[in-house]
């Protein structure tokens, strides 16, 4: 059974293209296995672009967004909204602590 919330430490990192950028935290690859496991087996209709619902906690900073599966870097990410950056006081290249609930 996959435990649908877990903590794990990674670093903030940024993409960016000509028009836009976005930073993102990479999860731990096994349980981006277990989650994709999960999600291809829920009962429920999947997500656009294999999104899964979480709730995340950095610091003391809680909100609700979705991770995507990257193929590349073959882990789902997270993406990581400015305030949460701002109000947590870190950037790319920073080693940032999350706390990860599914949401089912």
């Amino acid at each position: 059974m996959i435990d649908l919330s877990f903590t794990f430490t990674d670093k903030c990192w940024l993409w960016q293209s000509t028009a836009t950028a976005w930073h993102f935290i990479t999860l731990p690859k096994d349980k981006s296995e277990e989650i994709k496991f999960f999600d291809e087996n829920m009962h429920e209709k999947r997500r656009g672009w294999g999104a899964v619902r979480v709730l995340v906690t950095i610091g003391n900073t809680t909100w609700e967004t979705s991770i995507f599966p990257s193929s590349e870097l073959k882990a789902y990410i997270l993406p990581i909204k400015a305030d949460v950056r701002k109000k947590e006081k870190f950037s790319a290249g920073d080693s940032v602590k999350v706390q990860l609930k599914i949401n089912v």
